[in-house]
């Protein structure tokens, strides 16, 4: 079992078999691409079910805002003039649509939902391409600390 949803999505990403490493935010120093960087942006009160305000047993539940991207080189050297494309085009697409509807057995509590969002390009800076996929993962509000096993 993960402590954190980001660490139940770094398990099921590198359960994918695409062979690149997952990081909760950030690669550790000198990592090479291609690997994913998982952070958590929100978690916001799910209002259609929110859980009954006059009992303090109640559920309460939430939507967190999780991004998901894919650091990638744009370009490798092949000659002293030429380049060719390193990028994996679809991988991040791929995966996004893998996202969509996943269970993450590894969460540390119940997961009502996955659900993609939205999924941006940014452009080419210091030869990187960083596709960035939002997903939402539904559940419940924690009632107690997670401590890792």
């Amino acid at each position: 079992m993960a402590a954190t949803t980001e660490g139940a999505l770094k398990a099921f990403l590198e359960s994918l078999g695409s062979g690149v490493p997952a990081f909760r935010d950030g690669p550790r120093d000198g990592q090479a691409c291609p690997f994913w960087v998982i952070e958590q942006q929100d978690i916001q009160i799910n209002a259609r079910s929110a859980g009954d305000f006059g009992d303090p047993d109640a559920e309460v539940n939430v939507v967190e805002i999780l991004t998901v991207d894919l650091i990638e080189l744009a370009r490798v050297k092949t000659g002293p003039t030429t380049t060719r494309n390193a990028q994996r085009y679809g991988l991040a697409e791929v995966t996004a649509r893998a996202l969509h509807g996943c269970q993450l057995p590894a969460a540390p509590g119940p997961i009502t939902a996955v659900r993609f969002r939205d999924l941006d390009r940014f452009p080419i800076k210091d030869n990187r391409v960083r596709s960035s996929i939002t997903i939402e993962v539904h559940r419940p509000l924690y009632a107690s600390e997670v401590t890792p096993a």
